[in-house]
């Protein structure tokens, strides 16, 4: 899960980028980067840290003209503490090309070697997101007519990515001297909207992974990307699209709707907040059914994703809704944080109880999801200790048994607490005096509800259905083997703000 983001302006883009990609840091807190093109030359800054961090005025004014993107990093592939990972790429041959990746190809090691071997094109790092760049570039090369360039043949390179390239990918790209490109894999599996500006000085364009982005920037959202379509926006403003894939299926994360996106976001047609709250509306049935003996006082969610679920499952329970959590905003999503321990210690210092909310209840605790489960387990210590009677868990979503291969940090079966324990197991583990979770066809539901025109999902995580059909043991094996914890042995931290970023000012020729 990373943020992107693209803009073709009629004026300077830099404080565009910088707020849209601060609108979109739930999305990675990584790392982050912002590249912009003026006349022949590309500008680009980025590294290590939140966007606050990694952007200090001087660099701002470095960022030049009026298209560019923008990246927000959470690390699936390649290394967590690597500031020469931080997105855009660049890479200068045959156009001059910066490219920005949200997803993770899960092909990415045949085409580093098939790249090698035929293309004759070094990747110098372990991101997926260079290797697509570089299938990229080469596509493009074999697709112009010598040294010009044309939609036709741009249009035809991103055929040949999605021909090459297995996985989830949404993309924008930089061609010097042409303009913006995104496109979104055969099976639309990460989200990319698409919306305009008009203005005196002509229409803006703005591609982003959340309509969020759009909405803030007073961008229009006209529609989604469509998978397998790739959107072509020259420096001129002049827009195209077209659908390069052979054979499309929109099959959307699921996990988009239940915890990654923001609930002021729409993807795929669908308010998720709207299917969040149709989530809770699920849920409080089931629990009717498995719990009906229990005696529930007040429902209290877990801040913040859980907030619809929650408010509905109190109406449809007709209990009192509660706030009994306070949230430290100043401290990141533990899920997305790149270490076991650090995502320990983390969870009472994002969250602190209100005592009152909980001494002498019986309280339904109200949870997105239930992945390795450390958190769940601190939470509802957190609930005794604040004088709860009896603590019940929701989850909003089905039990978390299999690896995400698509973008999504659930790289290894052993660190999911469902991937070998069954409800009641699991009850026990994380002290609860009560567990329910989410069907997944009661999930599913929960979505169509709100968009009936989606028929597929993808829900490896809860199912172990890989959408693309190409992740076998073998595969799955070897993610396991390749995922580390903790940070590398070497690295340290150090006082200096300035500390792995780069500022690069990339010369590229405007004559083709």
């Amino acid at each position: 899960m990373c943020g992107i983001l693209g803009v073709v302006a009629t004026s300077p883009v830099n404080q565009l980028l910088y707020d849209g990609l601060q609108v979109l840091q739930h999305r990675g807190q990584d790392a982050a980067g912002i590249a912009t093109s003026e006349g022949g030359r590309f500008h680009m800054h980025k590294g290590s840290g939140l966007v606050r961090d990694v952007f200090r005025t001087r660099n701002m004014r470095n960022l030049e003209g009026n298209w560019g993107i923008g990246h927000v990093r959470y690390p699936t592939a390649g290394s967590a503490y690597n500031a020469a990972e931080a997105q855009p790429f660049y890479v200068n041959s045959p156009f001059g090309l910066l490219l920005a990746h949200n997803g993770n190809l899960t092909n990415s090691e045949a085409l580093k070697r098939e790249m090698f071997l035929a293309d004759l094109r070094h990747i110098n790092t372990n991101s997926d997101s260079e290797v697509l760049l570089n299938v990229l570039a080469h596509e493009l090369q074999a697709a112009a007519n010598g040294l010009k360039l044309d939609e036709e043949a741009v249009f035809r390179a991103v055929a040949g990515v999605h021909r090459r390239c297995r996985g989830a990918y949404a993309a924008v790209v930089m061609i010097a001297g042409y303009g913006l490109l995104a496109f979104r894999d055969p099976y639309g599996i990460r989200p990319l909207v698409v919306g305009r500006n008009d203005t005196a000085q002509g229409t803006e364009w703005m591609v982003a992974s959340e309509s969020v982005a759009l909405d803030v920037l007073g961008f229009k959202l006209l529609r989604d990307v469509a998978p397998g379509e790739a959107i072509l926006v020259d420096t001129a403003g002049n827009f195209r699209s077209r659908q390069c894939a052979e054979r499309t299926v929109e099959a959307p994360c699921m996990f988009e709707f239940v915890y990654l996106a923001r609930p002021d976001s729409i993807i795929d047609g669908v308010s998720v907040y709207e299917s969040r709250v149709k989530m809770g509306e699920f849920l409080a049935d089931k629990l009717k059914r498995t719990l009906p003996h229990a005696t529930i006082d007040v429902v209290i969610p877990i801040p913040d994703s859980s907030r619809p679920s929650a408010m509905e499952m109190a109406h449809k329970l007709g209990l009192p809704y509660r706030e009994g959590f306070v949230k430290n905003r100043y401290i990141g999503r533990t899920f997305i944080m790149p270490g076991q321990a650090t995502r320990r210690k983390s969870v009472r210092q994002k969250l602190n109880t209100i005592p009152q909310e909980f001494r002498g209840k019986n309280v339904l605790l109200v949870d997105d999801s239930i992945v390795r489960g450390t958190t769940s387990k601190e939470i509802v210590n957190m609930a005794r200790e604040a004088g709860a009677a009896k603590v019940y868990l929701a989850s909003a979503a089905p039990p978390v048994r299999y690896a995400n291969v698509y973008g999504i940090d659930m790289p290894t079966r052993g660190e999911l607490i469902a991937s070998d324990r069954d409800e009641a197991q699991i009850c026990a583990e994380i002290g609860a005096d009560g567990l329910i979770y989410q069907d997944l066809s009661d999930l599913k539901a929960a979505v169509r509800a709100v968009n009936p025109a989606i028929s597929l999902f993808e829900t490896s995580c809860f199912d172990g259905h890989y959408i693309t059909g190409d992740i076998t043991a073998e595969y799955l094996s070897g993610v396991e083997n390749q995922r580390g914890e903790g940070q590398p042995a070497g690295t340290s931290q150090t006082d200096d703000p300035e500390d792995g970023q780069l500022d690069l000012n990339l010369v590229t020729h405007n004559d083709h």
